[in-house]
């Protein structure tokens, strides 16, 4: 299958690496652009953990001066893929939830105390879900600090465009109900929702599944369980690929 990948480049290159290797072919095309914010300051408290909902805060928070005075903190990351920038970021306590924001507030409930510190959360400007306000309902002091903005195309990208009105695209991969409802919104706005109907959507999750429902896609599949490995295995499980793909 030719399939649409709209993860911003941090992330797209691993995964189209490795839909290359399921023999799928891929269009990259960025629905995001992530914009670290490095002005925004850390406030000089002894927190007893850190809290990471997405790599791009990984990445985010390695950049920074902070990141030296915090390597032997505890981390709590919401899966492997964060987990994994956090170790390259130099940090070595870190722990994968291995699902969701929820699945992380319960990871930290069972870990922590909240009479034992403050907790610092890196995110973006804009979050799924409100990780604060959950665990603050168990009694933890949790510090929300945006350290990056994902800024979103104000149309469709060419590339994507084309791609439909060519009607080479066959599918498509979304990792978070905002970029399904961005790409839903700039699909009806360049006139090319019709060409939904010939393509199947991969979705990380029933959340954002739901946010592609009024794009009209010929099938919506979501992953068991809600990482990039197990939407993966489910699209090696669903097709059976050319031999001759590559990236493009």
């Amino acid at each position: 299958m030719k399939l649409l990948v709209t993860r911003p480049r941090e992330d797209a290159a691993d995964l189209a690496t490795a839909l290359a290797r399921l023999g799928h072919e891929t269009l990259v095309a960025p629905l995001l652009e992530i914009v670290f914010k490095d002005h925004v300051e850390i406030a000089d408290r002894d927190y007893q953990a850190i809290l990471i909902t997405s790599a791009n805060g990984a990445r985010a928070l390695s950049r920074r001066a902070e990141a030296v005075l915090l390597k032997d903190s505890r981390v709590f990351t919401v899966g492997p893929a964060s987990a994994l920038a956090m170790q390259a970021a130099g940090f070595s306590r870190v722990e994968s939830a291995d699902g969701d924001v929820d699945a992380l507030a319960a990871t930290v409930t069972i870990e922590l105390s909240p009479f034992d510190g403050p907790l610092l959360h890196v995110a973006g400007s804009v979050v799924a879900g409100d990780l604060a306000s959950v665990l603050a309902l168990q009694g933890f002091d949790v510090s929300r600090v945006a350290l990056y903005e994902a800024v979103t195309p104000d149309r469709l990208p060419e590339p994507i465009a084309a791609a439909l009105t060519e009607g080479t695209l066959e599918g498509a991969l979304f990792f978070s109900p905002r970029t399904a409802s961005q790409f839903v919104r700039l699909v009806a706005a360049a006139g090319l929702a019709k060409s939904l109907s010939r393509l199947t959507a991969f979705a990380l999750s029933g959340n954002v599944a739901q946010a592609l429902a009024p794009a009209g896609f010929q099938q919506v599949h979501i992953a068991p369980e809600p990482t990039q490995d197990s939407l993966l295995r489910l699209i090696a499980t669903l097709t059976t690929p050319p031999d001759d793909a590559k990236i493009t």
